[in-house]
């Protein structure tokens, strides 16, 4: 993968699950007036890798691990549904990003730019996922599968359990068969907490799209669930 990580358009992330560079006109848009504290640090810690000061560099990347930590693991348990997988899609795109710090630029928030990487991870993923799946048949369940499942059933109130799960599998469901573009601003907006404008930047749309996209996709879940479109 290439060391460039700087923001894509929209159509690489979801529509057709591939990485992809920025376009020449997304190299191009200012900066911001001024960096907030995740961005400000990442300047630092580059700074600090240039100048050979690992130790130091890795000490204060700690920080932004603990800052976007929680947020990461929400995107990308949404992507692939899988706590553990998802733990070591974060772990992975933390290792990119310090790996790769020395090409990132204040013109993107920060959040920007590690969102991207995050979510490129989780969708190469996904297609590994998809392309080892055809060799296994599905619904049979290793040793181990079942001794961790059994670890984590809770004895306490098994019916609320099962209809959560329930309700959580309908919602999945329900979010995979939105649009590309449609579940991509979702899922940023709602499990990765962020802003319309947030949401523009990374995807490189409008915020008026993105406000659209958002409105379209809360009304097709009302139908897929059983609400009124």
């Amino acid at each position: 993968m290439s060391g460039d990580y700087r923001p894509a358009p929209v159509d690489t992330l979801e529509l057709d699950d591939a990485g992809g560079q920025p376009s020449p006109g997304a190299r191009g848009r200012r900066a911001p007036a001024a960096l907030s504290e995740d961005s400000r640090l990442a300047v630092e810690i580059r700074g600090l890798v240039e100048r050979g000061e690992m130790d130091e560099a890795r000490e204060r990347f700690a920080g932004l691990v603990a800052m976007h930590q929680r947020r990461a693991s929400r995107i990308a348990y949404q992507y692939l549904r899988d706590p553990s997988e998802a733990d070591e899609a974060v772990q992975d795109a933390f290792v990119r990003v310090f790996s790769h710090i020395g090409t990132y630029r204040e013109a993107w928030p920060f959040e920007v730019w590690f969102t991207r990487i995050l979510i490129n991870g989780c969708l190469d993923r996904r297609k590994a996922r998809s392309r080892r799946d055809r060799w296994f048949v599905h619904g049979e369940l290793s040793t181990s599968d079942e001794a961790r499942l059994s670890a984590s059933a809770a004895p306490a109130d098994p019916e609320r359990q099962l209809l959560s799960r329930e309700r959580r599998a309908r919602l999945a469901a329900a979010i995979d068969r939105l649009d590309g573009r449609q579940r991509t601003v979702f899922m940023l907006s709602q499990y990765g907490d962020c802003t319309p404008k947030e949401i523009s930047a990374m995807t490189g749309l409008n915020e008026s799209t993105v406000r659209v996209h958002l409105f379209r996709a809360a009304r097709k879940l009302r139908g897929l669930l059983g609400g009124e479109p």
